[in-house]
């Protein structure tokens, strides 16, 4: 269920702080700066996330927002993979599935990682990706809560790596899963109340 270790620790410590630092930077609240739509902490849930730059009414810098989020988890995994060993590169993967939403730059608040975590997904082993983002479009077209989306998703991946036979990646999902889970609490607690605010709603 776990890569074999493999790299030297000093060598790994790098990578992951490398990764947490690239996972790190808010692309949720430079995107919004500099197209002028005003600070993300201060509109609708008040998170850094692509979810709540679509709030702001601008779907191209949600778009943005999102491609950047998820982009940081692959580009930290990826490059770490090609540099060293895949102990290391899941590591690094989850360093900036971690920055993402502890981030240094932002006092640790930061966003619920559900772009991160797609990104990681689809540079941990694509298949497991889209079958992840086929997951998340399909609950969120029939519920239009995206938190619940994300939950269904972090619930049915490792199911997915299961059947596809990557049980060396399960550890790694199964972490990301119960992270997810642990920043949805609050979300979680508004679903159950019916409290909780729908896509595409400000």
């Amino acid at each position: 269920m776990m890569p074999d270790f493999v790299t030297p620790p000093m060598i790994v410590v790098i990578w992951a702080l490398a990764g947490y630092l690239l996972g790190s930077i808010p692309f949720g609240i430079i995107v919004a700066g500099v197209m002028g739509l005003g600070d993300l902490r201060q509109i609708g849930s008040g998170n850094i996330g692509a979810t709540n730059v679509l709030r702001t009414g601008s779907k191209t810098g949600a778009a943005l927002t999102l491609i950047a989020d998820a982009g940081k988890a692959g580009i930290a995994l990826l490059l770490t993979r090609a540099l060293a060993a895949e102990d290391a590169a899941q590591l690094a993967g989850f360093a900036a599935f971690f920055g993402h939403c502890y981030p240094i730059w932002l006092k640790f608040r930061g966003g619920k990682g559900v772009s991160t975590f797609f990104g990681l997904l689809f540079a941990l082993a694509w298949p497991v990706g889209i079958a992840a983002g086929a997951t998340w479009l399909i609950t969120a077209a029939l519920f239009r809560y995206s938190s619940l989306a994300a939950l269904i998703t972090a619930v049915l991946t490792p199911v997915f790596m299961i059947i596809l036979e990557l049980n060396h990646l399960l550890t790694l999902e199964i972490s990301l899963a119960l992270l997810i889970f642990w920043r949805h609490k609050e979300n979680i607690v508004r679903l159950f109340c019916s409290q909780e605010s729908k896509i595409g709603k400000k």
